[in-house]
């Protein structure tokens, strides 16, 4: 697990890892630092004998949120951290992996066993947020450059992309279905099988009024006829905070979204600019550009219990993802079923992020985890390319404000019966 973070951040020069392109974004060094933190902090300083902090500076440096632990560096200035240098960052991996190996050999009890888990587990959410990270802080770059050069999935060639080549045709996209949710009390939330994060639990029961929920996420031919129609012109589509945010900004399509030289659309990708697949599922969306497009499609964003309802009921047996993606690939399977779940994309619901019934936090700077941020914010169902393999289930509960899109975030499409 560590080895694979340290692995997203290899094509990265030193400068690349220090900048941070928004107060939201954190820089490359910081990741690298902060999942190191995590194990120092929380697991080798209460239970290494004669434990010694690497450097006493990071205890504070690379503190996100913790109260609990103490003061924190501000979040929007970890882009003004320029020492230490990226190297003594490295040596503080290599010295707490050491360290951490020589806990493991050790008899533990289930205790901290948990805690090293959740450790990795958080790890993992990192590796995902480094990759989006980057990708914003290069779409800032007028060079638009790649974080990796390989080839583009069914992209023509980087020429022809400018020789005016319009939206290539992948795959045929996958016909959409609507997949009936019968109405009824379900179950909820995680089984107590394997690991998950507090806020997936407790397990409970909801009960669902019935509708249809669309066999897969909203495509970008799709999302462009949306585009094309001149709805980011027309307030009777958005919400009014939605219109607001819309406005400010003098959004007219979606983050990385780029009219071509033929008047056709690119899309800027951790490849570069590129041109936007048709069958690719449309990414990036804020929780408003997601309300948007389904009531212009006259249907509506599913609630979190009808999402994980559904994945549970039509998924079948997912495929296990082999390897974190650097974009979504497209929705050409004709298979019947809950189409990319675990997911492509994070699917924007419609549902608040709050407590489940019966939820309560742990004891320690570790409840802070997740109960805290649970005001304000709305649910994202599903996964991404970019979500490390085995690191997603249907009960897990991702969640960002109404404007993020910054992540691998899109929709699926849901309608009252």
């Amino acid at each position: 697990m560590r080895r694979a973070t340290r692995a997203l951040a290899a094509p990265l020069s030193a400068e690349d890892c220090c900048v941070q392109s928004m107060p939201d974004a954190s820089p490359a060094k910081w990741h690298l630092a902060h999942t190191t933190w995590f194990f120092e902090t929380f697991v080798l300083e209460p239970h290494e004998p004669g434990f010694a902090p690497f450097h006493p500076a990071f205890r504070v440096l690379y503190n996100s949120y913790y109260q609990g632990v103490g003061a924190r560096h501000p979040r929007a200035e970890r882009g003004l951290i320029t020492r230490p240098a990226l190297q003594e960052v490295l040596d503080y991996r290599t010295q707490v992996d050491a360290r951490m190996q020589a806990l493991l050999a050790r008899p533990l009890d289930a205790q901290l066993q948990a805690l090293i888990e959740l450790g990795l587990q958080h790890e993992q959410q990192h590796q995902e947020l480094l990759l989006t990270d980057i990708k914003h802080l290069l779409s800032c770059n007028p060079l638009a450059p790649a974080y990796a050069e390989a080839a583009y999935a069914e992209a023509a060639s980087a020429e022809a992309a400018y020789a005016g080549a319009a939206m290539q045709d992948a795959p045929a996209l996958a016909a959409l279905r609507w997949l009936p949710l019968a109405p009824g009390l379900r179950a909820i939330g995680h089984a107590g099988e394997g690991f998950a994060f507090d806020n997936e639990t407790p397990r409970h029961r909801v009960y669902l009024n019935g509708c249809e929920i669309a066999s897969r996420p909203v495509s970008n031919a799709e999302y462009q006829a949306f585009v094309d129609s001149g709805a980011y012109a027309e307030p009777a589509h958005w919400l009014a905070e939605g219109w607001d945010w819309l406005q400010s900004r003098g959004r007219t399509a979606p983050l990385y979204w780029q009219r071509s030289e033929d008047g056709g659309w690119a899309e800027f990708t951790l490849h570069g600019l590129q041109p936007l697949q048709s069958a690719q599922p449309v990414v990036h969306l804020s929780y408003y550009e997601a309300d948007a497009y389904a009531r212009w499609a006259g249907a509506r964003l599913p609630t979190e219990a009808e999402w994980e309802c559904a994945a549970l009921e039509f998924a079948g047996e997912v495929p296990v993802q082999a390897a974190a993606r650097l974009h979504p690939a497209s929705m050409k399977s004709a298979d019947a079923g809950f189409c990319s779940a675990p997911g492509e994309v994070w699917e924007w619901t419609q549902s608040s992020y709050a407590p489940y019934p019966g939820f309560a936090p742990a004891a320690g700077a570790v409840g802070e985890y997740n109960g805290k941020f649970m005001v304000n914010q709305y649910v994202l169902r599903g996964g991404s390319c970019a979500s490390p393999p085995g690191h997603v289930r249907p009960s897990y509960r991702n969640f960002f404000p109404t404007v993020a899109c910054w992540q691998f975030t899109g929709l699926r499409l849901a309608r009252d019966l």
